[in-house]
């Protein structure tokens, strides 16, 4: 067996690949050019599962981190879905091509399957005289509204720094028994690669502002064994934060205040990078610098989770003084502004009735930062960080008043990009303790970039007494069990990113119970 058609498991050790031609011969073989090497060397991954529907993802590379095209011209790619791991029940099967316009990337949207199940699928490239088969990836389908209220299980996670550690989180998050996972944005960072003593790993090449730079930008990252396992057994539901841009872009403003037009181009670039590598459905293909990445997930009757993009359509950050991006800001009542919005009109707009509509038992706000208000001190000043839901406050007003006059079905909130760990209740006045707990909210650390400053964030906690757990010094992810009548919110967190081998262990878990918003400790 060829060392390429070996893979590493979940648990490290080495495991055998369906490598045989059975369950291929009812494609048409593929007139591909000759292959010279290797082509599925960043992996398989899948994601946006539906109730009859999921996708499935691979891009060809030659050398992933040069400007060399796979090929010229289209490539043919087969692909086959299966209900074993064997590969032998093959319920689907196909022939896309992948084209050099979107980097040989492809993105099929396998229709006709059941509802709740687990499939297994694989790529093939090549002709009868010389070929390669990808991994065998693993996927599911979600419930479907008329399902029973079966529990689900998922874990999310954010913020993967390249350089600042390894995906030791992902390696776990592998062997977890999990229908999904969540990724809530910083897949990638942008920052140049400038061998420093404190980075574990180093960037390759400058900062990305091309499309060439992107794309490898996000092989660099997809070469990472540790995330490849991770998308290989679980269907991805993802949005992005900024650095998969450019730190705390804005819409159409950048932090280094360049021009709208050259910017756009950036972002139009970056957009599309982002599309070509992560396994989203066609309808979100970038159109210029614009991409739709906004979207609802109905898993069942039990959950329906609303995935937000919140940079595309913001206003800048308020108060910004002359400076770029986020910062500390005093005495700013332009983040109170009512025209202000984090998200959007349209967006708004859609989240709101969405919650307002929604029949779920449960209904997640998956987006990208801590909703709750944290009031900081500047010189003994009320302050606030400018560039999350504090520095958009009408906008985060007019959420809590939805949740308080419409009262969708046990709301819980998602978040991440902070680079740590947070539990608090949201309500619709922080500064009254008497003030009803509206929803949960839950956010993730990193999964490998640096902690912010424990100390600072702590001794503001008394200050805001909504805030029930914080924790910034360890790097994981959260594993979540949803069932009926509670939410189970586990803290994951591995000991060091700083070496390729670590433990985990279950920091804290909360438990929600359904009708009953504010999480409790459990552990």
């Amino acid at each position: 067996m060829k060392r390429r058609n070996l893979l590493l498991g979940a648990g490290g050790t080495l495991i055998g690949l369906v490598t045989a031609q059975k369950g291929w011969e009812g494609i048409a073989q593929s007139t591909s050019p000759w292959l010279n090497d290797y082509p599925f060397k960043l992996g398989v991954a899948s994601g946006d599962p539906r109730s009859d529907s999921v996708v499935i993802w691979t891009r060809l590379v030659a050398n992933p981190l040069s400007d060399r095209p796979f090929s010229r011209t289209p490539v043919p790619v087969q692909w086959q879905v299966a209900t074993d791991e064997q590969m032998r029940q093959v319920v689907a099967r196909g022939t896309t091509l992948a084209t050099p316009e979107f980097a040989h990337a492809v993105h099929v949207v396998v229709n006709g399957l059941s509802p709740d199940r687990w499939y297994w699928y694989q790529f093939k490239v090549g002709n009868s005289a010389n070929s390669e088969i990808s991994p065998e990836g693993r996927t599911k389908t979600a419930p479907t509204r008329q399902s029973p209220l079966t529990p689900i299980k998922f874990a999310f996670a954010s913020c993967q720094n390249y350089e600042h550690g390894y995906f030791n989180a992902y390696r776990h998050m592998a062997e977890e028994d999990l229908d999904f996972v969540l990724h809530l944005g910083d897949y990638i960072y942008e920052g140049a690669g400038i061998p420093l003593p404190n980075l574990t790993r180093i960037h390759n090449g400058a900062e990305p502002t091309d499309l060439s730079g992107y794309r490898r930008r996000y092989a660099q990252y997809k070469l990472d064994p540790d995330l490849q396992a991770a998308h290989r057994v679980f269907p991805f539901i993802c949005t992005w934060d900024d650095h998969e841009v450019d730190n705390d872009y804005a819409n159409a403003q950048s932090q280094d205040f360049d021009s709208i037009t050259n910017f756009l181009q950036r972002r139009a670039a970056a957009y599309q990078a982002y599309y070509e590598h992560l396994p989203l459905r066609p309808e979100s293909k970038p159109t210029g610098s614009a991409l739709q990445l906004y979207r609802r997930f109905q898993l069942g009757a039990l959950l329906q989770m609303h995935v937000l993009d919140t940079r595309q359509y913001r206003d800048d950050q308020p108060c910004a003084n002359g400076k770029g991006g986020g910062q500390i800001v005093t005495n700013c009542q332009e983040r109170l502004d009512p025209p202000r919005s984090l998200l959007g009109t349209q967006q708004e707009h859609w989240l709101l009735h969405g919650l307002t509509t929604s029949k779920a038992r449960w209904n997640v706000i998956a987006q990208q930062y801590l909703v709750a208000e944290l009031r900081q001190a500047v010189d003994t000043q009320e302050s606030f960080w400018s560039d999350g839901w504090d520095g958009y406050a009408a906008t985060r007003q007019r959420l809590l008043n939805t949740l308080a006059e419409r009262k969708p079905a046990n709301p819980i909130f998602l978040g991440g990009d902070i680079h740590s760990f947070w539990v608090t209740d949201l309500k619709s006045d922080f500064r009254n303790p008497a003030s009803p707990i509206l929803a949960s909210e839950f956010v993730g650390t990193s999964i490998s970039s640096n902690g912010i400053p424990d100390d600072r964030v702590s001794a503001v906690l008394p200050n805001n007494p909504h805030i029930k757990f914080f924790e910034s010094r360890l790097r994981g992810y959260v594993r979540c069990t949803i069932t009926r009548d509670r939410w189970l919110s586990e803290l994951r967190a591995v000991d060091t990113v700083k070496q390729k081998q670590s433990s985990i262990r279950t920091l804290a878990a909360f438990v929600v119970e359904a009708g009953k918003p504010g999480a409790q400790r459990s552990l």
